[in-house]
């Protein structure tokens, strides 16, 4: 059964950085796609990064340059590096595993085995 529980999530302000984490468990997690979603209130939920088991990478557009997805295969654990935080960074982060290839962060919600996210603030 996979499992995946998200950690590090605050308050922050703008301008500032927070790293989340997220330690799986369940399957053979080195050579599985991960990806981080968020999702605002009201607002629809966005794919930020996936990282695949090779550690190939891809980004929003609304996040590259600042988020930087990586992954520890010796400890099972998903990190997203979060720097120059804007407000509208402020959301539930999420990590997720797809059920199936490829690897994508624009699928649709019953792709992905979920964790239950972890909040994160930006104050102006």
């Amino acid at each position: 059964q996979v499992e995946l529980v998200e950690s590090g999530g605050g308050s922050v302000q703008a301008g500032g950085s927070l790293r989340l984490s997220c330690a799986a468990s369940g399957y053979t997690y080195s050579s599985y796609c991960m990806v981080w979603f968020r999702q605002a209130p009201g607002k629809e939920r966005e794919g930020v990064a996936d990282i695949d088991g090779t550690g190939l990478t891809t980004y929003a557009a609304s996040v590259r340059g600042r988020f930087t997805i990586s992954r520890d295969n010796v400890k099972n654990i998903l990190y997203l590096q979060m720097s120059s935080l804007k407000p509208e960074d402020t959301a539930m982060y999420y990590c997720a595993v797809p059920r199936w290839t490829p690897c994508s962060r624009t699928r649709e919600y019953d792709y992905y085995y979920w964790g239950q996210g972890t909040p994160v603030t930006v104050s102006s």
